[in-house]
């Protein structure tokens, strides 16, 4: 099983938070208690055009690379987004507002047994079946002058806006492209303008609004480094902290992130720490956005993907996403180009190691109702190793997408 499919595999996001606002389909009152539910379905067509040129694949790289005599790969699935049904209910007693809310995340690609996103190599065949991630489990609680806390598995902060703000989020972006051994999503600009944001255990506490200001800290369950060594247990939790100001069209964000990673010895302990500032800007028609990430330890495309040598070596990292949309009535129009870069660790050699991934899309996207948006993009993705080896692909979809 090669990184990009572990990956492509684990990228499911939760549409409940992600999707563009919209009124819930279904409010029920229940005595003090009011039950709301809200999701969206979505099927893309995705054609991927891999890498033909014979070269060996980038350790890392997200740009597909043709096996089996066959350059091209095609599929119908979810895109970015898998479809989702939440299901939350909320209260107000004494002087606090309370709520819970449940996630529900099905694909339609066939994922047959354990978690769709992790776990042995799986084909498209018949007789098959679709997976179910449950990515939320949380509660809330608070008022408007003591601010609020949640706790429970939620969208981490860390990288949080970047993909909230990806105009390819309702769509595709990068593909995965083997589609004989299918995924729930596709990638987006996952690993190719930012770190993946994940779902994480959760405490967290958010100030009231402070004029326009808004800062949360919290602890996270300590993630393990994925596909590198035995898991250990870890003597504190992670930690991380946002602050994000709103002003009329403007929206500023930074978060910090941080984890100490224990090896088999203490020789290979390390600290995982990064940092990410952006923002967005509307302007008549237009809307502009950046995000910029720095890390140590942090690795690349997931949260401490290939963070270290293996050894306890912290190898840095950085990239950016930005992008510009312009919307004319229903319709409208974007492209993003973002890049995720990794760096070696001190004395280590160059290698097939991923040290670039990077992406362009183009995209246009309809609104045919309030509630559907019919949609189709183009992206080119390039993988390059610390060597010099390179990866090219492209890949186009169209599709349709019902948020309620």
């Amino acid at each position: 099983m090669t990184l990009q499919r572990v990956l492509s595999g684990a990228m499911t996001t939760a549409a409940a938070l992600l999707v563009p606002a919209v009124s819930h389909a279904i409010d029920v009152n229940a005595g003090d208690w009011t039950l709301s539910f809200s999701g969206n379905v979505n099927v893309h067509y995705i054609n991927s055009m891999c890498d033909n040129s014979g070269s060996p694949a980038v350790a890392g790289g997200l740009a597909c690379i043709g096996s089996a005599g066959e350059d091209d790969s095609s599929s119908v699935s979810n895109g970015l987004l898998p479809a989702s049904l939440g299901i939350s209910a909320k209260t107000h007693q004494g002087d606090y507002d309370i709520g819970v809310t449940f996630g529900f995340f099905p694909g339609i690609s066939t994922n047959d047994g354990g978690s769709p996103n992790l776990g042995a190599d799986r084909t498209n065949t018949a007789l098959g079946t679709a997976g179910l991630d449950v990515r939320q489990v949380f509660l809330t609680f608070g008022n408007d002058s003591l601010g609020s806390f949640m706790f429970g598995r939620n969208i981490g902060l860390f990288q949080q806006d970047a993909i909230l703000g990806d105009m390819t989020l309702i769509g595709v972006g990068a593909g995965n492209g083997n589609y004989a051994a299918p995924s729930n999503t596709s990638l987006g600009s996952i690993g190719l303008g930012y770190i993946y944001t994940d779902w994480l255990a959760q405490m967290n506490y958010t100030t009231r609004d402070l004029n326009g200001l808004k800062i949360t800290v919290g602890i996270f369950d300590p993630l393990e480094p994925i596909l590198q060594g035995a898991p250990t247990p870890k003597g504190a939790p992670g930690f991380h902290g946002k602050i994000a100001y709103t002003k009329g069209d403007l929206y500023l964000s930074a978060t910090l992130l941080s984890q100490q990673q224990e090896g088999v010895t203490d020789a290979s302990d390390y600290d995982s720490t990064a940092f990410d500032l952006g923002g967005k800007l509307k302007v008549g028609a237009f809307d502009f956005m950046a995000y910029y990430y720095t890390g140590k330890g942090v690795g690349t495309t997931g949260l401490f993907v290939n963070g270290d040598d293996g050894l306890g070596n912290e190898r840095d990292s950085d990239g950016f996403l930005a992008q510009v949309t312009y919307t004319l009535g229903d319709t409208k129009l974007g492209v993003n180009y973002g890049e995720s870069n990794l760096e070696r660790a001190s004395g280590e050699l160059a290698s097939v190691l991923v040290k670039k991934n990077s992406k362009v899309t183009l995209g246009i996207y309809h609104n045919l109702t309030k509630n559907l948006t019919l949609l189709g993009e183009y992206s080119d993705i390039e993988a390059e190793a610390q060597n010099g080896l390179k990866n090219d692909a492209a890949n186009i979809n169209v599709g349709a997408f019902v948020a309620f």
